[in-house]
């Protein structure tokens, strides 16, 4: 609580890195229900504007190197859950 953190998140493809890929990091509650997307990435940044999240996500990858990682500001025991990953590089999945 209070400190950033550091959501990281490696990937690997066996297609070129272009343009085309897209990461998407979404948000499950830790009671359950509605899954939230909180940030998504297609050459530039793109953090949720809406939500619990807004404002507190910043992105700290670098697709080159195969990093989709996310940072996290000021996190409270509310924002406890999973978050997701997930990497499309097409034709790559």
């Amino acid at each position: 609580v209070g400190e950033q953190a550091l959501l990281k998140c490696s990937f690997k493809s066996s297609s070129p890195i272009t343009e085309s890929l897209v990461v998407y990091w979404t948000y499950r509650p830790l009671a359950g229900g509605q899954m939230e997307t909180v940030f998504h990435y297609q050459s530039i940044p793109y953090p949720t504007t809406v939500g619990k999240f807004k404002d507190r996500i910043s992105w700290v990858g670098n697709v080159a190197t195969g990093d989709a990682s996310i940072a996290l500001q000021s996190p409270e025991m509310s924002d406890n859950g999973t978050f997701f990953c997930s990497v499309k590089n097409p034709p790559d999945v």
